[in-house]
Order: C-alpha cells, then sequence, then structure tokens
C-alpha cells in the first residue's frame, strides 16, 4: 500500500450561480428571481412584507412539514413524460417550449445520477452552452480558467453529449451534426462528410466528395437527404419566439470632466433579501430537521446574492474597457467606432474571453446617443489596414456617401471604394460590394433614377 497526496479543484455551487447569471439579461434575471422566491421561503422580495413573529417548538416543525410538503409537490410537477422529453414535440404550437435549455438538461442529469462532482462539472459545461447549444469554449481553457483536471472534465462533457437534444455540446457544426449521426447509428458516407467534407457540400462539389470517399454521386445526394434531416442548431428550440422583448438598460454612460463613466443603471440594492424570521428560527430552533432544511435554503440564497453581485462587478469593468475603447463613438457617433474584439476587453482585464462573452450578453448600455446593446461596440477592422475603421464606422460611411450621391450618376463600388478611401477607410470593392448588400442597397444601377422625359426644363 502507497500513501499518495493529490490536488482536485470541486466547482462550488457559487461558482454555477456566478455563471449561470452572469450570462442573463435583466429580464432573465428578474424572472429568475421570482421563480426561485417562489421555491425557497427564506428569499423575500422587496414588496414582501416579513412574516410575524411567532414562536418556536411545535410552530416550526408545523412550518418545516409545509415547506417540505411544498418541495415535494414542486418535484413531482416537474417529472416529465417521455413524450414531454421530446424538445421537437411542441414545435411549430403557440407556446413553444415552456422551459430553457439549461432546465431541460438538468433535469435530465439529475434522472441520470452521476456521483457528486462528475455532476457539478456537467452543470458548469451547461451552463458554458451558448444559446444554440454549443460549447465554443475549448476545454483547456475552461480547465486553465477552473483550474480543473481536463480528464475531468472531458468525462463531463462525455455525459453531456449523452442528453438530449442530440448535438448538444458540440464544438462546431461539423461535430454537431456527427453526434446526431451517431445517435442514431449511422456509419455510413453521410458521418464521413459531416466530419470531413462539409465545405465541399456546402459548395455542392458532390463529385469531389465521391473521389475523396470513392463513392458515386449517387450515394452522396442520398447522404445530403439524411444530413438535411439534422438539426443545426440543437438549442434554438428553447428560445422563446412568443416573448416580446423590450430592452431595459443595464448600465448607464455619462461624461464626468471630460471622462466617460460607467455606472448600474439597476438601485443599488440586492434583488431580494434573506428573511431575518428564518434566520431567528435557524438560531433558536434545537430540531435538526428543521436546522437541516433551513440551513441549505439559506446557503442557496446567500449563493445567489453573492453571484449577483459578482455579475454586477463584472458587467461593470467590462463596460467601462469599453467605453473607454470606444471613446470617439460618445463624441463622433458610429463612424468612430473602432475595431475592438472580446479577446482585447478580456486581456485587460485579466478574464477569460468566454466571461466577457457572458457578461455583454443582452446587456445594455444608455448613453446621450440613445440606447445601445454591448455587443455592438465589438466590431472587426473594416480592411486590412492597421488603425483603420471598424466595419460599423465603414458601413455608416457608406451608407452617407451613398445618401449624398447625385441619384442621375449614382457612384459605382470601385468609386465608393475611392471615396472611402479619400476618408481614411481602405477597403476591397467586395468588401464595398458586401457591407452595400448588407444595408439593402442596390447597385448603381438599381439606385440611378431616370429623368421623366415629360418633365420640362
Amino acid at each position: 500500500m502507497e500513501l499518495q497526496q493529490t490536488q482536485s479543484q470541486q466547482l462550488s455551487q457559487r461558482q454555477l450561480y456566478s455563471v449561470e447569471l452572469l450570462r442573463m439579461s435583466t429580464l432573465e434575471l428578474d424572472a429568475y428571481v421570482r421563480e426561485l422566491a417562489q421555491e425557497n421561503p427564506v428569499i423575500e422580495g422587496e414588496e414582501v412584507p416579513p412574516p410575524p413573529q411567532r414562536k418556536e417548538g411545535d410552530e416550526a416543525l408545523g412550518r418545516l412539514r409545509w415547506l417540505e410538503d411544498n418541495d415535494r409537490q414542486n418535484w413531482f410537477y416537474q417529472q416529465l413524460s417521455d413524450d414531454e422529453l421530446d424538445p421537437l414535440a411542441r414545435v411549430g404550437t403557440g407556446g413553444g417550449l415552456e422551459e430553457t435549455l439549461v432546465s431541460f438538461l438538468s433535469r435530465q442529469l439529475s434522472r441520470k445520477k452521476p456521483e457528486a462532482e462528475l455532476g457539478r462539472l456537467v452543470e458548469y459545461l451547461i451552463r458554458c452552452l451558448d444559446d444554440d447549444g454549443y460549447l465554443r469554449v475549448p476545454l483547456e481553457e475552461l480547465s486553465q480558467q477552473g483550474n480543473i483536471p481536463l480528464a475531468r472534465l472531458e468525462e463531463a462533457l462525455a455525459l453531456l453529449r449523452t442528453l438530449e437534444p442530440a448535438g448538444v455540446g458540440a464544438a462546431d457544426l461539423s461535430q454537431c451534426l456527427a453526434l446526431q449521426l451517431e445517435r442514431i447509428g449511422e456509419t455510413g458516407p453521410a458521418l464521413a462528410i459531416v466530419r470531413d467534407h462539409l465545405d465541399l457540400l456546402a459548395r455542392r462539389h458532390y463529385r469531389a466528395i465521391a473521389g475523396k470517399l470513392e463513392i458515386t454521386v449517387a450515394q452522396v445526394e442520398e447522404a445530403l437527404r439524411t444530413i438535411r434531416e439534422l438539426d443545426p442548431r440543437p438549442g434554438a428550440v428553447f428560445q422563446r419566439l412568443d416573448q416580446v422583448h423590450y430592452p431595459q438598460p443595464d448600465l448607464v454612460a455619462e461624461t464626468r470632466d471630460g471622462q466617460i463613466l460607467v455606472r448600474s443603471a439597476r438601485p443599488e440594492r440586492p434583488p431580494f433579501r434573506v428573511s431575518r424570521y428564518y434566520q431567528n428560527l435557524l438560531e433558536q430552533t434545537e430540531d435538526l430537521e428543521v436546522r437541516a432544511y433551513l440551513t441549505e435554503k439559506l446557503r442557496q440564497a446567500e449563493n445567489v446574492l453573492w453571484a449577483v453581485g459578482q455579475r454586477e462587478s463584472t458587467l461593470l469593468r467590462c463596460a467601462q474597457v469599453i467605453v473607454e475603447r470606444q471613446a470617439d463613438f460618445f463624441k463622433k457617433g458610429p463612424e468612430g467606432l473602432v475595431p475592438l474584439r472580446m479577446g482585447e476587453v478580456a486581456q485587460v482585464l485579466e478574464l477569460h474571453e468566454s466571461t466577457v462573452s457572458r457578461a455583454v450578453r443582452e446587456k445594455y448600455l444608455q448613453c446621450a446617443r440613445g440606447l445601445f446593446p454591448l455587443q455592438y461596440f465589438f466590431s472587426r477592422a473594416a480592411g486590412s489596414q492597421e488603425g483603420g475603421p471598424s466595419a460599423t464606422a465603414a458601413r455608416k460611411l457608406l451608407l452617407q456617401l451613398i445618401k449624398d450621391e447625385d441619384k442621375s450618376r449614382p457612384l459605382s463600388d470601385q468609386q465608393l471604394c475611392q471615396c472611402l478611401e479619400q476618408e481614411g477607410c481602405v477597403i476591397s470593392r467586395r468588401t464595398v460590394a458586401k457591407y452595400r448588400e448588407e444595408l439593402g442597397l442596390p447597385s448603381a444601377a438599381g439606385r440611378k433614377i431616370q429623368p421623366n422625359p415629360l418633365s420640362k426644363n
């Protein structure tokens, strides 16, 4: 026998809450807190008066029984039939699905009953998925970020990919389609095509694919029919299309003494409070069941409050760096935007890029020029020139040039390219055509206004 000392990292419940709450919009966070207050009695909203003080003893046990009964009732109603577990069962109905991808996957995970640490790692990966169900962040980066053994993350990812819908947890489209084919037992050309030849398939180079796989064109076309039945966005079915989203500002940018500062648009108070009544009850009661129950509920409330604070802090830090990098936008408007990548913000704040991505998701900044999503301020460079304008600024400038042109002699894409270069925006004619089409503008021939032959000079 040999005694060895090893060190491992276990994800705390606080970390899981932090990851989940960071990516929530303001509306999603409010809904989450309301739902949490319904199943956790120690959580009180600002509008809810504290419960009346009562004597400890039989009353405490009665309260405990009532709480436990409610927990069992909630658990019963959360159980789903096999038909309800089908993520496509209600596609096309008026209401869509009634839950999120996170809750759907978490419910399946709980039924598999993995050991505690593995379950926490799977929950962590679930909360790292994007809205389409993809895990875009490499496991190596998550391993370094959380100081978690890579082998354990790989084990957790393998378990995640056994859940429905098939394809969830994939790193890219190729892997997503391959996971779905493997789930149905496909081993033929379709699997080989999605793994190695998706680019050729997208360009309809069927003969090239047939040559590489040593099969017929007819077999390639048959595989294509199978591939078209797959879902390239397995998580998108959980996005509620019937909900009208009215953006609310999360942050406010103000200029003070020539410096742009960011503050929270929400009142500087937590979204809920912990019931003082139940805190006192925990301190006073000697009943072990009551203590265990209240300890669990109080710990949950404290962890969520901590995660909300972390969310606000991370959001403010990210936004401050963004407005400092895009200071010209607040002076000149969209034409003042410069190229900015999430990786740059992450490097300044010593965060992971995925953390910045979650922080700015569906968050809005209010300033003198209006209400803007934080993602608006991220843009690639319009051309290859170092220090040139962003793609957003280039589109704005292009739109202004077309607006001011002589409609009887509109500018061609090449002429527009030359005009942009004179303004310091060096991009190719092909890029000009691309931006023009993205703006929904026709070519010079389509914009030309013919003179009216009946009009008098």
